[in-house]
């Protein structure tokens, strides 16, 4: 029996599954949560490596059986070292191959959104094929001691067993603006942006993102695109990009939450006499306007469903507030104000 199943559960697999069995799961999710997919899920991602990085490991994969998640980061166990008693703390003859478990490697921290890029990388990356058979680590097998993957126990690499992971920094996070219309944020779009970033070895290379603009986002609303921008060679891995959406100056209305205000001009006349007017909804709805009383300088009409999709709630919109803006004159002459004297 084994200790816990989390790790075969993430990447679909029974306990029992082979390797090939893992090669091909951890293909299969690796593909569909990878952050350049639509389906792609950074943290899904990045727990889906650990996952194959610990099970394609035949040591790790026997600890992780034994004594679960914390004990295959390297990480001792709850209730002190679990081969006390067979060895000494530590020892030699303590636990399966003998292995050391150090308090300072591993931990929820020592797996790193870079490992996990390095991983899929070394696997094959986008170029994964259909056969088990993967480059890249010298060997049929990641079994045992010296197995070619970083993080593996023994052998020259970084973060045995026997001294905790040397986790790699986290690439850099790049803030770009991205100037959106307000009929673009109302009705939603897709915006396809060309960035030119720095490739593994150094040339200049072109990515298209293509950004899912949902209607009612606002201003200031961020997306990320992980492993998009340059190659940082420290971390093996590629720059996040984050979007900040702008938005650009709309010559109808004003936008205020969720709420859209227009003003609609009037002269000083209309605004004794009255008027009728037509107005256009952000939505293409028209709404006849119709005073026959004087109307007050910035009186508003509310118009309850006709602003903004409400983004948290699917279906509601934000409301339409129209504001009369009198122009009133700079000057009268002479008969202009002896007939407002007259009738006044």
């Amino acid at each position: 029996m084994v200790k816990e199943t989390k790790l075969y559960d993430l990447l679909g697999v029974s306990p029992s599954a082979s390797e090939a069995e893992l090669k091909k799961a951890y293909r299969k999710t690796a593909l569909k949560y990878h952050p350049d997919k639509p389906t792609g899920d950074t943290e899904k991602f990045k727990e889906i490596s650990e996952a194959f990085d610990i099970l394609s490991d035949a040591d790790k994969r026997q600890v992780y059986d034994d004594y679960g998640i914390e004990a295959a980061r390297g990480n001792a166990p709850a209730g002190g070292n679990p081969f006390a008693g067979a060895g000494g703390a530590g020892g030699a003859g303590g636990g399966p191959g003998g292995f050391h478990f150090s308090s300072g490697g591993g931990g929820a921290g020592g797996f790193s959104q870079a490992d996990a890029f390095n991983i899929f990388s070394q696997m094959g990356g986008f170029g994964m094929g259909g056969g088990d058979d993967f480059g890249g680590f010298g060997g049929s097998s990641r079994g045992g001691f010296g197995g070619g993957m970083p993080g593996g126990f023994g052998g020259g690499m970084p973060g045995g067993m026997g001294g905790g992971r040397q986790s790699r920094p986290e690439p850099d996070t790049v803030e770009m603006a991205l100037p959106v219309s307000l009929e673009d944020l109302f009705k939603g779009a897709t915006k396809k942006m060309k960035i030119n970033r720095k490739g593994i070895s150094g040339n200049k290379e072109q990515q298209i993102i293509e950004i899912t603009i949902k209607p009612g986002w606002k201003a200031g609303t961020k997306v990320n695109f992980a492993g998009t921008g340059d190659y940082q060679a420290e971390c093996q891995a590629r720059q996040t990009i984050k979007f900040i959406i702008e938005e650009k100056p709309d010559p109808r209305f004003k936008r205020d939450g969720n709420n859209l205000i227009m003003n609609v001009p009037l002269t000083f006349k209309e605004s004794l006499c009255g008027f009728e007017k037509e107005v256009t909804t952000i939505d293409g709805k028209r709404i006849n306007l119709h005073r026959s009383n004087p109307v007050q300088p910035n009186t508003s009409t509310t118009y309850p469903g006709l602003g903004m999709p409400i983004s948290k709630s699917p279906g509601s919109r934000g409301d339409l507030e129209i504001i009369f803006k009198v122009d009133y004159p700079l000057s009268l002459t002479p008969d202009q104000k002896k007939a407002i004297l007259d009738n006044f």
